[in-house]
């Protein structure tokens, strides 16, 4: 696993999903503590810097409505919104992802921001893998030094609680491991 992270919230974009997240604690007018457990692409960005995404596919440790008016636009113009539509039991997840989940350096009153584990957010783009997900992956074997052999462990006990096209997503991760395996022989030292 990962040790001393550091999460990029010095960005215009983590500034914005502050801002998102301040609003949402005013909106929902919050009295007790929640906990928001980012994924996708904010939470690739936390990590990278990498990645632009507009959208913030988050769940919580309470139930409630998402405002429908709850925007930010950051000072450099990206807009940022809650996806309502997030659900992640249509993802790859380990079931001790949210337990895993990695504390961000930035709440409000009430809310508590995580981030899926380097590892979980790469198995959790695993299932559907398409558009930006080979990027975000790619992006984050390389700058979290993700080993092919913790992404298939991690997304090998996942598979035990997944309920699809069990082919499809084995392809998948094997097209993950190769960037994986890629990464560990571009950076092991040449030995002669």
């Amino acid at each position: 696993m990962v040790k001393n992270i550091h999460f990029n919230v010095e960005t215009d974009l983590a500034a914005g999903l502050l801002a998102l997240v301040k609003q949402l604690d005013r909106s929902l007018e919050l009295t007790e503590p929640v906990q928001m457990y980012i994924a996708g692409g904010m939470a690739t960005h936390l990590y990278t810097a990498s990645r632009v995404t507009a959208d913030v596919d988050a769940e919580f440790s309470k139930r409630f409505l998402v405002p429908a008016d709850l925007l930010v636009e950051t000072a450099e113009g990206n807009v940022l919104y809650l996806d309502a539509a997030y659900n992640s039991t249509f993802a790859l997840m380990h079931e001790d992802y949210l337990r895993d989940a990695i504390k961000v350096p930035m709440a409000s009153d009430h809310i508590e921001v995580y981030v899926l584990s380097p590892v979980d957010l790469i198995v959790s783009k695993i299932a559907r893998l398409s558009g930006p997900d080979l990027g975000d992956i790619q992006s984050l074997v390389w700058n979290m030094r993700i080993t092919a052999e913790e992404i298939e462990r991690r997304a090998t006990e996942a598979l035990g609680g997944y309920v699809g096209n069990m082919s499809t997503v084995r392809m998948n991760l094997e097209e993950v491991l190769k960037i994986a395996q890629k990464y560990e022989l571009e950076s092991s030292p040449d030995v002669d």
